[in-house]
């Protein structure tokens, strides 16, 4: 009989397989304490899972009532009443009324991943309902983020009445006061942190504005446009709008893009965002659609995608536009009709992808030095701050990210132009909220403008302010950074040998996807597995093979670890035993299927016998 939950102990688990201090420093822990572990026996048994599924679902926090409904997230119980966000009727009814009086309507964009999905997904609803949108993508270097004045004026001179914002506008007051000054209307569709004070519009949706109750702030902007879409068919639908002859437009089709722009924004996958990528997902399976079908085959994608893949392998080639080349070319392959040209767009967005990384690198090896002089053999400093003349703004975003990861805590890198104007990004670490704390420093006068989310943030300054910004930043947040840098330590899901790690463990595992921010991909453990093979491979990468006491062998992947902590046990521990952590993917090359792990970490074992916990 298994115990009540409420009468088990809470103390903190021993160190998984003994290991207090990894290659990379890190405490291995048992995700699972004892609470946990009994939650895990009694998922197993309630719905007769394997025993490791159970034990993922148990570390996530999934209730014993809730897993059917976690292994099989659909959108009829998950999706909610749109009016549940504030002024979401509002912006319905705008919207219906361009529709019904043939309106011409212009959306404003971001350029990055979310606000192109966003842009085609509203455009290819306001299409079937009969209209011509305008779309306008800003660029990154000569407009920067979100809407302004020129670009207003461009559109109001095109005769737009009516302005749809995707993925920005919470804070634009001065270029909507143009708008209105024009004669627009607008309608703001956003996801970004705001403040109490708001722009003047007709409607702005946001979950994430103070007095917005409708719990729904973890959206991605894409998957906000679809819930105002659901909202705007439903008016229409009120007014008689849809006809046999103009049928009422399919958005679960539609999927594809939600679950691309939710992925590549970092969006948490739990709730409705779960079942809009693991739907999204089965649709991108289909290659039904040119534009993402396009993109899966310059980037290579061999298999059914995957949300790894539209993080780190289609992602990136959307962005690449907005960040070195033209802004709009990811909303126009998303939109794009002719296979030909599709396929035309998608290699250049692939070469841009290209020429971003070698640009990247450039500047990630400059700010890794400016990093490494201001933290100093000590170790000092709770966040860092690099800028420098040259770097092209286009990749300071990708640089900040390689910093808090080498690093360990936030970092913003920061492209100078020659005006004395710099434009940067920055990324944290969990449990540190960035966009608060530069919302702060816009406020006391330190940034000409900034935002963003806890976990991402943009800053635009004066060169002559960077000293001062370095010193609040590093103030605002050395508290919160402390106490998230204290928690070093890696989640084991469970441990196993080489010989169960076959495709079919992997696909039940999968049974817990789609996998991300907020739900993490389960980490096993290699118990003293030999690490039979090891070596470079690509331009940072590790490639090793690791042999169990039975003989059975499991490939794997360091990703970005030569010349790291992780790389470099690896190296030097070649013919040797090693705990492994790491997860497990299917690799498919060439109509073959193997099961690789991509090493996270490893330690050396204690010399007495290793237990499998």
């Amino acid at each position: 009989m298994t115990p009540p939950l409420a009468a088990l102990p809470v103390e903190a688990p021993a160190a998984f397989l003994g290991v207090d201090q990894s290659a990379t420093g890190r405490l291995w822990r048992d995700r699972l304490d004892a609470r946990g572990a009994a939650l895990a026996l009694a998922i197993a048994q309630r719905h007769q899972l394997p025993e490791m599924l159970a034990r993922v679902l148990a570390g996530r926090g999934v209730d014993i009532e809730a897993v059917p409904d976690f292994l099989d997230p659909t959108l009829r119980k998950l999706l909610p009443d749109p009016f549940s966000v504030t002024q979401m009727e509002v912006a319905a009814k705008r919207l219906a009324d361009a529709v019904v009086r043939n309106e011409k309507v212009a959306i404003f964009g971001d350029y990055d991943v979310d606000g192109a999905t966003s842009s085609a997904l509203l455009a290819w609803h306001l299409r079937l309902c009969g209209l011509d949108p305008l779309i306008h993508i800003p660029d990154r270097i000569f407009e920067g983020y979100g809407p302004n004045v020129e670009a207003v004026r461009t559109l109001a001179g095109k005769g737009a009445t009516l302005l749809v914002t995707v993925d920005c506008g919470s804070v634009s007051f001065e270029p909507f006061a143009e708008a209105k000054r024009l004669g627009m209307d607008i309608v703001v569709i956003d996801h970004h942190q705001c403040g109490d004070e708001l722009p003047v519009v007709d409607a702005l949706v946001n979950p994430n504005r103070p007095d917005d109750l409708s719990g729904l702030g973890h959206l991605a902007a894409v998957g906000l446009v679809l819930v105002t879409l659901v909202a705007v068919n439903r008016e229409l639908r009120g007014r008689g709008f849809w006809t046999g002859m103009r049928p009422e437009p399919d958005l679960l089709g539609q999927l594809h893009h939600v679950a691309l722009g939710t992925v590549a924004d970092v969006a948490p996958l739990v709730g409705l965002n779960r079942a809009f990528v693991a739907k999204g997902l089965i649709a991108m399976r289909r290659r039904d659609h040119i534009g993402h079908t396009a993109l899966m085959d310059v980037a290579r994608l061999n298999g059914p995608p995957e949300a790894w893949h539209l993080g780190f392998l289609l992602g990136p080639r959307i962005n690449a536009g907005g960040r070195i080349g033209r802004a709009d070319l990811g909303v126009r392959l998303l939109l794009e009709a002719d296979v030909s040209e599709a396929a035309r767009i998608a290699a250049e967005l692939d070469r841009l992808n290209l020429e971003r990384r070698a640009i990247e690198q450039d500047a990630e090896a400059q700010a890794e030095a400016e990093a490494m002089a201001a933290l100093g053999l000590e170790d000092k400093g709770a966040v860092i701050v690099t800028a420098a003349a040259g770097w092209h703004p286009g990749v300071v975003g990708l640089v900040a990210a390689r910093l808090k990861e080498k690093f360990a805590r936030p970092a913003f890198a920061i492209a100078l132009e020659p005006g004395g104007i710099g434009t940067g990004s920055g990324r944290s670490i969990s449990g540190v909220d960035l966009g608060k704390a530069v919302r702060q420093a816009v406020h006391d006068g330190l940034l000409i403008k900034g935002g963003g989310h806890a976990m991402a943030a943009g800053v635009t300054l004066r060169k002559e302010r960077l000293g001062e910004f370095r010193a609040f930043i590093e103030s605002a947040l050395a508290n919160e950074v402390a106490r998230a840098r204290h928690i070093n330590e890696i989640l084991i899901d469970g441990a196993i040998s080489a010989r169960a790690a076959t495709p079919e463990f992997v696909t039940m595992l999968n049974r817990a996807a789609p996998f991300g921010t907020g739900n993490p991909e389960p980490v096993v453990a290699l118990p003293s597995h030999q690490l039979a093979y090891v070596d470079e491979v690509g331009q940072s990468h590790v490639r090793a093979r690791f042999r169990a006491g039975d003989g059975a062998m499991v490939n794997a992947i360091a990703f970005r670890a030569v010349g790291q902590k992780l790389g470099k046990a690896l190296t030097e521990n070649r013919g040797q035993p090693l705990h492994v952590a790491g997860s497990l993917t299917i690799d498919r090359y060439q109509g073959n299927e193997r099961v690789q792990m991509r090493i996270v970490d490893v330690a050396v074992p204690d010399m007495g016998p290793a237990m499998i916990r």
